[in-house]
């Protein structure tokens, strides 16, 4: 068995120091945060996000960073987007040369518009860094319920080890090369579930539901193969199969957010209610800034964007996109006649 390191001990780090410790794996649990530390140490718990479930033995709680990446078969990245470059600075003096690193964040960075295993491989530049991400709530990835995540990586022999140590007979891992469009999907699809939350809250029902996935979809897939990604990845598991769950499920601190903004809450007490960072929020400009950089049409991103930054209501950012002009579903298909 392996020695593995996971940054951050939120509700998603925990969750899979959970799997990877019942895989049997020595897990070091790291936190910047004494009060976090002192909870997890004392109780075996995550307290105020997995209440309920107790951390293995083979699970060991530190706030030394030197000492959580002293010689780690592999590095998890579980941090909150909009700490990835902070954490991976840190880290940087205690990380050796090719140390394998995989980045389960969700996230693209507003000022540079870089993907977070971008940012990585910037701060981290010596290491062999990949992604894994998925429809995959750590609510119930910590209470054994099955999931299935995708996990890119440059090399098959990076992906291959990173599958085998994650994969389990409930948590099931696939493999590709295509981590830009991975790393794309699990972001943007953030920005489209406070749509689907929105709608939500004004009380529209599933078939507003359902025509926002399905647009979001064509908004994510047409960024991403803009930016290299892989239409097969946005039809997968790290595109439609986490949007779906992002914009339907409970466990959506997304859709959550959407739902009280939707409600009349405006995006600063939407976020305060929820109690957690919510991803969407933070890649919502730079989704926006990547669609103008690429020249691709994304209505339901600029509409989200409004709500959130402009103050424009949520029901009149709905029937905007309702009322846009008259359009072909996809250009590129013809009619014979």
């Amino acid at each position: 068995m392996s020695k593995v390191t996971v940054l951050g001990a939120g509700s998603w780090g925990t969750a899979l120091s959970i799997v990877l410790a019942n895989n049997g794996h020595d897990v070091i649990l790291w936190s910047v945060l004494q009060p976090e530390i002192e909870m997890l140490q004392t109780h075996r718990e995550q307290v105020d996000k997995l209440p309920g479930i107790k951390l293995p033995t083979n699970i060991e709680i530190t706030g030394d960073l030197s000492y959580a990446c002293e010689n780690p078969e592999l590095i998890v990245f579980a941090v909150a987007s909009p700490f990835v470059r902070s954490t991976a600075k840190l880290a940087a003096p205690y990380i050796k040369e090719g140390q394998m690193v995989v980045n389960v964040a969700k996230g693209i960075e507003e000022t540079t518009l870089m993907t977070l295993c971008e940012i990585i491989e910037e701060e981290l530049n010596h290491a062999d860094v990949a992604v894994l991400s998925g429809p995959s709530h750590a609510e119930e990835v910590s209470r054994g319920i099955p999931t299935t995540c995708v996990v890119g990586a440059h090399s098959k022999d990076t992906a291959y080890f990173i599958q085998g140590i994650f994969m389990n007979e409930r948590f099931r891992v696939y493999t590709s090369p295509d981590i830009v469009g991975i790393e794309l999907g699990g972001s943007l699809k953030n920005v489209i579930a406070l749509a689907a939350g929105v709608a939500d809250g004004l009380g529209y029902g599933d078939n507003t539901k359902a025509a926002l996935i399905t647009r979001g979809i064509a908004e994510m897939s047409r960024l991403g193969i803009a930016m290299g990604g892989r239409m097969e990845t946005f039809a997968g598991l790290s595109g439609v199969g986490d949007l779906i769950v992002t914009c339907t499920s409970k466990h959506s601190r997304n859709r959550n957010a959407g739902y009280l903004m939707g409600q009349g809450y405006t995006m600063k007490a939407a976020m305060d209610e929820v109690k957690q960072v919510v991803e969407g929020v933070y890649s919502a400009k730079a989704a926006l800034a990547l669609a103008k950089k690429y020249d691709v049409s994304m209505p339901i991103v600029e509409q989200v964007n409004k709500v959130l930054f402009e103050d424009k209501s949520a029901k009149e950012a709905v029937m905007d996109l309702l009322l846009r002009d008259k359009r072909r579903e996809y250009s590129d298909l013809e009619w014979e006649k």
